[in-house]
């Protein structure tokens, strides 16, 4: 049985999936600001649905989701999705393993 070696890529974009799937727990905690998000998960997820990973493309919607974030007036809650935008930089640095 041989192991897929994964690129950076293939890393980052696990990731990042990660990220957005602890958003969407976080989200469904919210009553009315949530919609603020919707959109921004909405085409995450298709973004991450595509083949091709492009880092800059990434980077802009984590730049968008920042201005969201911004827009919502609940504090802590605006902290806890702060938590998930810095998982989210973490998760585009991430490096495949050296084997």
């Amino acid at each position: 049985m041989t192991k897929k070696i994964q690129s950076d890529e293939d890393i980052k974009r696990k990731a990042v999936k990660l990220v957005v799937s602890h958003m969407k727990k976080k989200l469904e905690e919210l009553n009315e600001e949530g919609h603020i998000l919707d959109t921004w998960v909405v085409e995450m997820e298709e973004l991450l649905k595509e083949d091709t990973f492009d880092l800059h493309v990434y980077h802009e919607m984590r730049r968008r989701l920042n201005d969201a974030i911004d827009c919502i007036y609940d504090i802590n809650l605006r902290y806890k999705l702060r938590d998930s935008w810095n998982s989210m930089g973490k998760a585009l640095d991430k490096k495949a393993k050296k084997y």
